[in-house]
């Protein structure tokens, strides 16, 4: 269970190898702050991080991170480009 201010993050693919977990749970907020607390956390993230894209609660996100607000209870996934289909 999500605690209050809480977003699950998902990681995908090179992602979740970089962060060497497949979830983590984290303090909701802009999505520009919470890569930035996820990088602090996980250097590695880092490097795959500029080729990622973004689902919040199963809906793609696109534009400015510092505008998009990943609320409360939220699941944040992380999809770095990967082969296959």
């Amino acid at each position: 269970m999500i605690e209050d201010g809480q977003v699950e993050v998902h990681f995908y693919a090179a992602a979740r190898a970089a962060v060497g977990r497949s979830t983590v749970t984290t303090s909701s907020g802009t999505l520009a702050v919470i890569l930035a607390k996820l990088g602090q956390d996980y250097p590695q993230f880092q490097a795959v991080l500029p080729r990622c894209s973004f689902l919040v609660d199963e809906v793609a996100v696109h534009g400015d991170p510092r505008q998009i607000v990943v609320g409360s209870g939220a699941r944040l996934d992380v999809l770095p480009p990967f082969a296959g289909g």
